[in-house]
């Protein structure tokens, strides 16, 4: 038994390695994650450094006091007057980023809710909050009090813990979402042509007329489909770590922060990519076994890396926190065990259920697929 599985496996493997296309979706998609990492970077940098004039046009639709012009002139802000109807018409125009208006102490903000207006309305914001703090100041003086007793009698600071920076967390989970759907898609060419190719091929009769067991065959061919997405799976967290090393030295918004993994955030991390492999393998062969054709395998395999990256892409989004009955999740346990262990919590307790929910589903996946090569009917019919 274990030489025939050998001997299959041996031939997967030496078909993978001269296959173009194969070699392709292996190696070639893993290329993305660098894109990705530096990229998303490059855009969180370029929103941070946003240059204050390509939004300081603000238009004000009435008369300022010297106090609001001298506040105004120290954000950079390039003050605009006119009637309100003047300002709505240029703003329009897209000639100032947004406008106030003024009813007796109340003021209006006046946005479209656009990039370039938000990045406005936060620096209008600034402008009122110290306007404000001027008037407070200058009424409590006339009062005979000490303005900082009164405005200053708590302190507040912000502490960023590394593991709470959004930036970090963003790049290195979003990286690891694209380790998943470079696997799911490593895994879907060798799966189509190892089952719907073979067979649309006739090739997969002459192995069945060997002295081979069904089941020796899908283990042999399980194993050559899971190295092959085990290796794109190493390669892409390689890459990862080295996109991270270099994101951190680029740009600015990482400075003073370590965005790399922890040596035990790695050794979780090859775990939880094995794991995926095999299991996503199973899957994909299982799909394709289904199949007549190379053509119909892969659009039924084309969901798959849908499906791959979505879960875990909410689950990221809407800051879902692990629990045991979502570690036995398919798709998702895999992408919130990882997303806890880069925060540094390890609860071995959900890594244990992630695993052997793996292997319940592998040997159910695997029980399905040699139940399909046992079937002459499912096999070889309607060619």
């Amino acid at each position: 038994m274990q030489n025939n599985v050998r001997n299959i496996l041996r031939k997967e493997l030496r078909e993978l390695f001269r296959d173009k296309k194969s070699l392709a979706m292996m190696l070639v998609i893993p290329i993305f994650i660098p894109l990705i990492i530096i990229g998303m970077s490059s855009l969180f940098e370029s929103q941070m450094k946003k240059d204050i004039e390509e939004y300081h046009k603000i238009g004000m639709a009435y008369d300022m006091t010297e106090e609001e012009k001298s506040i105004a002139k120290e954000l950079n802000i390039e003050v605009v007057e006119g009637s309100e109807e003047e300002l709505k018409e240029k703003y329009e125009k897209e000639e100032i980023n947004l406008y106030v208006t003024k009813n007796l102490n109340h003021y209006t903000i006046n946005t479209n809710g656009s990039e370039n207006s938000n990045y406005a309305k936060q620096l209008v914001e600034t402008y009122f909050n110290s306007y404000k703090q001027f008037l407070q100041q200058k009424t409590l003086q006339a009062q005979n009090m000490n303005p900082s007793d009164i405005l200053e009698i708590i302190t507040v600071e912000e502490k960023i813990e590394e593991e709470e920076n959004f930036f970090v967390n963003y790049v290195k989970n979003y990286g690891f979402l694209f380790i998943i759907m470079a696997i799911t898609v490593s895994a879907t060419y060798p799966s189509t042509d190892t089952t719907a190719g073979e067979k649309e091929r006739g090739t997969l009769e002459t192995l069945l007329t060997f002295p081979i067991k069904s089941k020796d065959i899908i283990l042999g061919k399980f194993l050559g489909v899971s190295i092959s997405s085990i290796i794109t799976g190493m390669i892409s967290l390689i890459l990862c770590m080295i996109s991270l090393m270099i994101a951190q030295n680029l740009f600015s918004i990482y400075e003073g922060i370590n965005i790399m993994y922890e040596p035990l955030t790695i050794c979780f991390a090859v775990i939880v990519i094995v794991a995926y492999a095999f299991f996503v393998s199973g899957l994909c062969i299982a799909i394709a076994s289904t199949s007549k054709t190379f053509k119909e395998a892969q659009s039924a395999l084309t969901p798959i890396t849908f499906i791959s990256f979505f879960p875990g892409m909410v689950a990221f989004m809407i800051n879902l926190t692990t629990t045991p009955v979502l570690s036995i999740v398919p798709f998702l346990n895999y992408t919130m065990i990882f997303m806890d262990i880069t925060a540094g919590k390890i609860d071995f307790l959900n890594i244990t259920l992630m695993l052997l929910s793996t292997i319940l589903y592998m040997s159910l996946v695997l029980k399905f697929i040699i139940k399909q090569y046992r079937s002459e009917n499912v096999l070889f019919s309607n060619k």
